[in-house]
């Protein structure tokens, strides 16, 4: 049977659009039919397509195209070991933004094609790292910033019942057990216990 070719696109989220990514797949030769799709982030690779690519479609003698090192994934320690992986199970990895792994060397000079892409992965591993790292530090920035101007996060907090005070003193006084007031005030042991010591 001769050796397949399959394609890999990622894009972080549902609505960006992987139409570049697909594009440039085709256009190397990828039918279209044999490019698995995944819409999720690159932090690691636990992702549904990508796994179901390497363990169940993908055999010796194969190729994987991937328009960019940072679809595998955006941690320098994850590419490297999936490059690893694939190149154990004798499959070809083509990168379009690498262009020496896009070259046929010949044997004896494989070692010159290994060492120049070694170098390039390190280097786009680290750019691909950092990025995540500043999306990240982004991240962090723009909620502490949102916090000082009280902007809430999560669910909007459920109101409470005008009368929470009366329950709660007729709870310290011993008069209601704290399981009739949690019921009565449709709250949660944990709201209950917190608003109880604020009383």
């Amino acid at each position: 049977m001769d050796n397949r070719i399959y394609g890999y696109a990622r894009v972080s989220s549902r609505e960006q659009n992987e139409d570049r990514q697909l594009e440039a797949l085709m256009k190397s030769g990828v039918p279209e039919q044999n490019i698995i799709i995944d819409k999720c982030s690159g932090k690691d690779t636990e992702r549904e397509g990508y796994q179901y690519l390497k363990r169940q479609i993908l055999r010796e003698g194969d190729t994987l195209v991937i328009k960019e090192l940072d679809r595998l994934s955006r941690n320098k320690t994850d590419i490297k070991r999936e490059l690893e992986q694939f190149k154990e199970m004798g499959v070809r990895v083509k990168i379009l933004d690498i262009p020496t792994t896009l070259t046929k060397f010949p044997a004896e000079q494989m070692w010159v094609m290994d060492m120049i892409n070694s170098i390039l992965i390190e280097v786009l591993g680290s750019i691909a790292e950092n990025e995540r790292n500043k999306i990240r530090l982004r991240q962090r920035e723009g909620i502490e910033a949102a916090k000082k101007k009280n902007v809430r996060f999560g669910r909007p907090s459920k109101p409470m019942p005008d009368n929470w005070r009366e329950v709660l003193a007729e709870v310290r006084e011993g008069t209601k057990k704290p399981v009739e007031a949690i019921r009565e005030l449709g709250i949660s042991r944990s709201c209950y216990y917190r608003l109880f010591h604020k009383l």
